[in-house]
Order: C-alpha cells, then structure tokens, then sequence
C-alpha cells in the first residue's frame, strides 16, 4: 500500500435513526477535527435564538468522544434536556490511488469499505418517548447543584481558554475594598456621634 494515497473518503449518508423528527432539525455532524466552542456557538445559537426544540449531534469513528462532548456541555447549559442516544455502525469508503503506476498501465483505483462505529444522539425540549431504546431523562436539577457548578467551571475554562482567568483577581479586589471600607465607617460615624454628644 506504500504507493497508494488515500484521496477521499465519504460516508454513506442513511436517514437519522429518530422517529417523529421534524423536518427542519438541525444535525450537528461532528467531525474529528472540528473545534468543540464552535460547534457549540452554532448549537446553541439554533437553540436560544433560533428557538429550535430539538437538535441531534452525530459522530462516527474517532469524533465519537467528541460527539459525547458536545452533548453534555450542552445538557449543562440548558438543562432539562430529553436525551435519546443511538449507536451504530457506519460505511465509509475510502478511495486510494495508486501513486506509481507501472509504465503504461492505467492508475489504479482500490475503494475500501470500512465499518465505523458512529453515534447519533438527540436531544430536545420537549418530553420524547421514554419507551424507546437509549432514553435518557433529563438530569434532575436539585441535589446536583454543586456538582453542576464545579463541572461548568472547569468546562467553561476550557472552553473559553485564557479569557477566563481574568476575573477572579478583579472580584478580589472588590473584596478587599470592601473589607477596608466595612471596618471604617462605623467607626466613622461612630466618631461624629460621639463628639455630637459631646457637644451637648
């Protein structure tokens, strides 16, 4: 094979594997290399301003982890999200050509099928079909509230990058100001009042 190189590869395009979708649904297909935030900033994007109910991310292969990524960084964000997780295997062909053919000889094509295993997953507002097979009930809000916060901070600092850093110094800040500020006034006014007193 060290002749041949691989010029392109295409999956086969078969349906979604959901009942009931409608028309329109927003698929998300998550490729190895695509970059998390801006899938994410299109997802949501379809979801808060676009107003979208459901919306499938889907993955085959090594973007299957990513694909999952993507998921639950977005449960994260909206909440009370209905999940239906659907794995199976995909077709790929890939077409290599043959880099050095023998002299007059045509090139060569090989096509080769490969099985991969690829994820859809849909995910929506509104109540799905608990019945189905790979139903996942949205996360129960109370009980997870620390848990939930923890998780969003670490998924937002790696999402953001070096934005994030910044603002703690500032609250910092603030808080030292206000503990140099709470201790003074009282006994500020506490002063005036006494020389009033005094006074009279």
């Amino acid at each position: 094979m060290e002749n041949f190189r691989k010029v392109r590869t295409s999956e086969e395009e078969s349906p979604l594997p959901f009942p009931d979708l409608p028309p329109d649904v927003v698929e998300m297909k998550v490729k190895e290399g695509s970059k998390i935030r801006n899938l994410m900033n299109f997802a949501m994007a379809q979801m808060e301003l676009k107003g979208s109910r459901q919306i499938v991310f889907s993955g085959c292969g090594r973007a299957v982890t990513k694909t999952i990524t993507c998921v639950e960084i977005m449960k994260r964000k909206l909440g009370g999200l209905h999940q239906v997780t659907k794995v199976r295997y995909k077709t790929l062909l890939e077409v290599w050509e043959n880099q050095d053919p023998l002299p007059g000889s045509p090139a060569q094509n090989l096509t080769v099928h490969k099985n991969v295993p690829s994820i859809c997953i849909l995910l929506s507002r509104d109540p799905l079909d608990p019945n189905q097979t790979g139903y996942q009930p949205p996360e129960p809000r109370h009980g997870l509230g620390t848990q939930l916060n923890e998780a969003e901070d670490t998924s937002s600092s790696s999402t953001k990058g070096l934005k994030r850093p910044l603002p703690p110094p500032h609250e910092e800040l603030l808080t030292k100001k206000l503990q140099v500020q709470v201790p003074d006034s009282p006994r500020g006014s506490g002063t005036t009042n006494h020389q009033l007193d005094h006074h009279h």
